[in-house]
Protein backbone atom coordinates (compact mmCIF):
# COMPACT_ATOMS: atom_id res chain seq x y z
CA UNK A 1 0.00 0.00 0.00
CA UNK A 2 1.48 3.76 -0.61
CA UNK A 3 3.69 5.00 2.16
CA UNK A 4 4.64 1.13 2.82
CA UNK A 5 8.26 0.30 3.27
CA UNK A 6 9.87 -3.25 2.96
CA UNK A 7 13.50 -4.06 2.25
CA UNK A 8 14.55 -5.79 -0.61
CA UNK A 9 16.54 -9.04 0.02
CA UNK A 10 19.90 -8.07 -0.29
CA UNK A 11 19.05 -4.46 -1.74
CA UNK A 12 17.74 -1.59 -0.76
CA UNK A 13 14.33 -0.57 1.50
CA UNK A 14 11.93 0.98 -0.44
CA UNK A 15 8.53 2.63 0.08
CA UNK A 16 5.52 2.46 -2.06
CA UNK A 17 4.41 5.70 -4.15
CA UNK A 18 1.41 4.17 -5.94
CA UNK A 19 0.57 1.18 -8.03
CA UNK A 20 -1.39 -0.20 -11.40
CA UNK A 21 -4.15 -3.19 -11.30
CA UNK A 22 -5.24 -4.71 -15.01
CA UNK A 23 -9.29 -5.05 -15.75
CA UNK A 24 -9.22 -8.06 -12.94
CA UNK A 25 -7.98 -5.78 -10.25
CA UNK A 26 -4.57 -7.99 -9.77
CA UNK A 27 -1.61 -5.89 -9.00
CA UNK A 28 0.87 -5.67 -12.44
CA UNK A 29 3.20 -2.71 -11.30
CA UNK A 30 4.57 -1.43 -8.58
CA UNK A 31 5.89 2.24 -8.30
CA UNK A 32 8.17 2.99 -5.20
CA UNK A 33 11.22 5.31 -4.44
CA UNK A 34 14.53 3.88 -2.43
CA UNK A 35 16.51 5.35 -0.21
CA UNK A 36 20.15 5.43 -1.33
CA UNK A 37 21.56 5.02 2.49
CA UNK A 38 19.75 1.95 2.94
CA UNK A 39 21.85 -0.83 1.66
CA UNK A 40 21.68 -3.95 3.30
CA UNK A 41 24.69 -4.37 5.40
CA UNK A 42 25.92 -0.50 5.21
CA UNK A 43 26.40 1.53 7.99
CA UNK A 44 22.87 3.27 9.31
CA UNK A 45 21.09 0.44 6.65
CA UNK A 46 18.97 -0.38 9.92
CA UNK A 47 17.87 2.79 10.54
CA UNK A 48 14.38 2.67 8.69
CA UNK A 49 11.92 0.62 9.86
CA UNK A 50 9.82 -1.80 7.19
CA UNK A 51 7.48 -4.44 7.05
CA UNK A 52 9.37 -7.66 6.06
CA UNK A 53 12.04 -8.84 3.34
CA UNK A 54 11.22 -9.08 -0.03
CA UNK A 55 13.26 -12.09 -2.18
CA UNK A 56 13.05 -11.07 -6.00
CA UNK A 57 14.52 -11.84 -8.73
CA UNK A 58 14.92 -8.95 -11.54
CA UNK A 59 11.48 -9.65 -14.34
CA UNK A 60 14.11 -9.13 -17.17
CA UNK A 61 17.06 -11.32 -16.34
CA UNK A 62 14.78 -13.97 -14.68
CA UNK A 63 14.98 -17.28 -15.94
CA UNK A 64 12.12 -19.49 -16.04
CA UNK A 65 12.20 -23.48 -14.93
CA UNK A 66 10.26 -26.25 -14.65
CA UNK A 67 9.94 -27.12 -10.57
CA UNK A 68 8.36 -29.88 -9.50
CA UNK A 69 7.08 -30.06 -5.81
CA UNK A 70 6.58 -33.59 -4.26
CA UNK A 71 4.66 -34.56 -1.00
CA UNK A 72 3.07 -37.45 0.67
CA UNK A 73 2.46 -40.38 -1.42
CA UNK A 74 -0.46 -41.14 0.52
CA UNK A 75 -2.40 -39.06 2.35
CA UNK A 76 -3.02 -41.87 5.88
CA UNK A 77 -0.23 -42.86 7.33
CA UNK A 78 -1.29 -46.09 7.42
CA UNK A 79 -2.55 -46.69 4.02
CA UNK A 80 -3.03 -50.89 4.14
CA UNK A 81 -3.84 -51.38 7.49
CA UNK A 82 -6.80 -52.77 8.44
CA UNK A 83 -9.84 -53.73 5.70
CA UNK A 84 -8.55 -50.28 3.66
CA UNK A 85 -7.43 -49.78 0.16
CA UNK A 86 -3.93 -48.62 -0.11
CA UNK A 87 -5.23 -46.60 -3.61
CA UNK A 88 -8.13 -44.73 -1.34
CA UNK A 89 -5.13 -43.32 0.15
CA UNK A 90 -3.17 -41.79 -2.90
CA UNK A 91 -2.60 -38.31 -2.88
CA UNK A 92 -3.84 -36.33 -6.00
CA UNK A 93 -1.34 -33.49 -4.69
CA UNK A 94 1.68 -35.54 -4.42
CA UNK A 95 3.67 -34.36 -7.40
CA UNK A 96 2.96 -30.35 -8.34
CA UNK A 97 4.34 -28.91 -11.50
CA UNK A 98 5.29 -25.10 -11.52
CA UNK A 99 6.94 -22.66 -13.22
CA UNK A 100 9.53 -20.57 -10.94
CA UNK A 101 11.57 -17.54 -11.78
CA UNK A 102 15.02 -17.84 -10.93
CA UNK A 103 18.47 -16.20 -10.88
CA UNK A 104 19.94 -16.05 -14.38
CA UNK A 105 22.83 -18.50 -12.98
CA UNK A 106 20.23 -21.31 -12.67
CA UNK A 107 19.92 -21.66 -16.50
CA UNK A 108 23.28 -23.61 -16.37
CA UNK A 109 22.28 -25.41 -13.50
CA UNK A 110 23.90 -29.11 -14.27
CA UNK A 111 22.47 -32.59 -13.66
CA UNK A 112 22.79 -33.43 -9.98
CA UNK A 113 23.27 -30.05 -9.04
CA UNK A 114 21.84 -28.86 -5.78
CA UNK A 115 20.51 -26.05 -4.52
CA UNK A 116 18.55 -24.07 -1.45
CA UNK A 117 15.10 -22.06 -2.87
CA UNK A 118 14.98 -19.58 0.15
CA UNK A 119 12.12 -19.73 1.87
CA UNK A 120 10.90 -23.40 0.17
CA UNK A 121 13.51 -26.05 0.87
CA UNK A 122 16.13 -27.51 -0.88
CA UNK A 123 16.04 -28.75 -4.35
CA UNK A 124 18.14 -30.86 -7.54
CA UNK A 125 18.34 -30.32 -11.40
CA UNK A 126 16.55 -33.29 -12.74
CA UNK A 127 19.46 -35.85 -13.95
CA UNK A 128 16.95 -36.57 -17.13
CA UNK A 129 15.21 -33.76 -17.86
CA UNK A 130 17.39 -30.44 -16.34
CA UNK A 131 18.96 -29.58 -19.97
CA UNK A 132 21.18 -25.97 -20.17
CA UNK A 133 19.15 -23.51 -21.00
CA UNK A 134 15.88 -25.05 -19.48
CA UNK A 135 16.49 -26.60 -15.91
CA UNK A 136 14.20 -28.33 -13.93
CA UNK A 137 14.34 -29.38 -11.08
CA UNK A 138 12.62 -31.30 -8.19
CA UNK A 139 12.19 -30.61 -4.29
CA UNK A 140 14.23 -32.76 -2.30
CA UNK A 141 12.81 -31.70 1.51
CA UNK A 142 10.63 -28.69 1.94
CA UNK A 143 11.90 -26.54 4.71
CA UNK A 144 8.52 -27.16 7.12
CA UNK A 145 8.82 -30.33 5.95
CA UNK A 146 5.98 -32.49 8.76
CA UNK A 147 3.44 -35.25 8.34
CA UNK A 148 0.24 -33.64 8.47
Amino acid sequence: QPGGRVRLRHGFVIECTGFEVDADGNVTQVNATYFPDSKSGTPGSNNYKVKGNIHWVSAAEAVPAQVRLYDHLFSDPHPDSGDKNFLDAINPDSKKTITAYLEPCMKEAKAEERFQFERHGYFVADQVDSKPGAPVFNRTVGLKDSWK
